[in-house]
């Protein structure tokens, strides 16, 4: 037998009047969503290791192509199958339901998110202010940044990329020699991976419980510039062997760890030996690429990626959608009992329009007999859910026992969308 979450959970009508019940519905909405994104990307992170090592370990653009696939990672939270497929709702009904039932949890998660955020974000901010106060130059009619430190050159910013080229380099190096470097790092502009990595960076804040996407970032990165040296090469006009020793020669005059050198340098270039040997082999082995076909490759993979994002979304429930269930509970001794959620036999004996709640007068009462209701019963009808579970704006009324109608009629005031109900759609 399948377990069904859904009778299981308490239906959140949090207590809007505070604005501690806001954030904590927040909270578990988005807690319960990005949990189950993580546990995709924990999957997703282990097979695109295994096939850059395993099938794509030769194959520079494809091997890059891989890491897009992490973008569709964020919108699998509400998808229908973590409550319609009974396969999966096997799985992850303890995950889910601990989501929905341990608020302290979902605090800390969002907490986390907001921790990391400052991290990695505040890093990258007090990179980009030292870089603005940095000494500016034009060669080749290119505004770069100089730096005293010895880094490798690399780019900051997303919105207004700055080029930062180390002030012994432009003192010692040629002007093709520079011209090189810093078509290297605008060619890491052109391609969009300040973008990736900016996007890398956002999905390791939401999904922080997932330590490998941190681990696995310089792979990452070692497939970006691997796909940027092979772009420059290609484009430059020179040799694979001139365009390495361009590399080599940056490396003898920088001296790698200096100290003071910033954390959050963005494509500086990989500090480790071992790294800068893989780097130079990838280089000695370049073969010449046809260029129409790696662009129909990107036209290809954008066009797919649209297409299982539409998919996605078809297969997901929507921002806000009308609730069809209906809720039947009894109120007696100061406490609120749940008599029957989510049966689709309720919709049968129970009908309502603007005005008036209609009822199956001995259909209902034979099951308030069957759950032995004694008490106030009241029927809740409306509104609104994102997600099964996570209910606003209801309507209810009291059902009376003593009617002798054959279909009990009974009258409500029908509650107006007011701001809660707005938010409650925006978010």
């Amino acid at each position: 037998m399948g377990r069904n979450p859904q009778i299981k959970w308490v239906v959140m009508m949090p207590d809007w009047s505070q604005i501690g019940s806001l954030l904590d519905f927040c909270a578990v909405y988005y807690t319960t969503q990005l949990v189950r994104c993580a546990v995709f990307s924990f999957v997703l992170i282990g097979l695109v290791m295994l096939l850059r090592k395993a099938v794509f370990s030769e194959r520079t653009f494809l091997r890059g192509l891989l890491w897009s696939s992490f973008l569709l990672i964020p919108f699998l939270g509400k998808l229908r199958l973590f409550y319609e497929n009974k396969a999966v709702v096997n799985m992850t009904w303890r995950l889910t339901e601990a989501t929905m039932s341990w608020i302290w949890a979902d605090r800390i998660y969002i907490a986390g998110i907001f921790a990391a955020g400052v991290c990695i974000f505040g890093k990258r901010l007090r990179l980009w202010k030292s870089v603005a106060g940095m000494e500016r130059i034009c060669p080749d009619n290119i505004m770069v940044s100089v730096t005293d430190m010895n880094v490798t050159p690399f780019t900051v910013g997303v919105f207004a990329p700055k080029i930062v080229i180390p002030k012994v380099m432009l003192e010692c190096c040629g002007r093709d020699e520079l011209k090189a470097v810093i078509q290297h790092e605008r060619t890491h502009i052109r391609l969009g991976h300040l973008w990736f990595g900016f996007a890398w960076d956002i999905l390791r804040c939401l999904l922080w419980v997932n330590p490998f996407l941190t681990v696995f970032q310089k792979h990452f990165r070692a497939d970006m510039e691997d796909i940027c040296d092979r772009v420059c090469i290609q484009n430059s006009g020179k040799t694979a062997h001139e365009y390495g020793m361009v590399l080599v020669k940056t490396l003898k005059l920088l001296r790698s760890g200096s100290e003071g050198t910033p954390s959050a340098v963005t494509y500086a270039g990989e500090r480790e030996f071992a790294d800068m040997k893989r780097r130079m082999g990838k280089i000695a082995g370049f073969r010449p690429y046809r260029k129409k076909m790696c662009m129909c490759m990107a036209v290809i993979l954008a066009a797919a990626v649209g297409a299982v994002l539409l998919f996605i979304h078809s297969c997901s429930y929507g921002k806000c959608r009308e609730d069809e269930n209906i809720l039947v509970y009894e109120y007696k001794d100061g406490e609120s009992i749940t008599i029957s959620n989510h049966d689709t036999s309720l919709n049968q004996m129970i009908s309502y329009d603007d005005r008036y709640v209609y009822v199956d007068r001995e259909t209902f009462e034979a099951l308030l007999r069957k759950n032995n209701a004694r008490g106030q019963i009241f029927i809740v009808f409306g509104g609104l859910y994102k997600l099964p579970g996570f209910l606003c704006g209801g309507q209810s009324c009291l059902y009376e026992t003593d009617s002798a109608d054959e279909v009990v009629r009974i009258p409500y005031t029908r509650q107006k969308d007011d701001w809660v109900m707005a938010l409650f759609k925006i978010i």
